[in-house]
């Protein structure tokens, strides 16, 4: 059971296939859920055009400060398995006085690839998966999730500990 605050930024980590978008979908409202793929939708039409990644972020970034403003729990889906792009996240909400909760899909490496190439769309490339699942491993291993200013971190490991997530608020 994950208690979390309200209002809270939920920032979502873990590779393509590891299952972020299956999770925010359980356990929250459509309308909490940024998703960095539908930002890609909105802006070029098709949420795998990784060109137009800059925009879709400026977007989700420039609505994630409004909901924050106005003391609204949010959710960002998105790999976020830089340190980079975590920053970006906790910042906006500091700023908002919001407290900033991350919730680590760190799975199998093998169980992850196996999920995403079974996708029914939006097959990312199994190098391009490789890359985040690497990135993902040098955060965890230098910790660096613990200085980047959230107040909790739940990382889970197996898909049983994904299935089992409920949350309180």
């Amino acid at each position: 059971m994950l208690e979390l605050p309200d209002p809270c930024l939920v920032v979502l980590v873990g590779a393509a296939g590891s299952g972020k978008s299956t999770l925010a979908a359980r356990l929250f409202a459509a309308d909490e859920v940024l998703s960095s793929d539908a930002y890609r939708g909105i802006v070029a039409g098709d949420a795998s055009d990784q060109s137009a990644t800059l925009a879709a972020f400026r977007r989700l970034h420039a609505d994630l400060h409004r909901r924050l403003a106005e003391r609204r729990t949010t959710v960002v889906d998105a790999t976020n398995v830089t340190a980079f792009a975590r920053r970006s996240l906790t910042r906006i909400a500091a700023r908002h006085g919001v407290a900033a909760v991350a919730i680590v899909l760190d799975l199998d490496p093998a169980l992850v690839q196996a999920r995403n190439a079974a996708r029914q769309a939006r097959i990312v490339p199994t190098p391009a998966v490789a890359r985040q699942l690497a990135d993902l491993a040098r955060s965890l291993r230098r910790a660096e999730l613990d200085d980047e200013g959230f107040e909790t971190i739940h990382r889970v490991a197996t898909a049983a500990e994904v299935d089992a997530i409920r949350i309180v608020r």
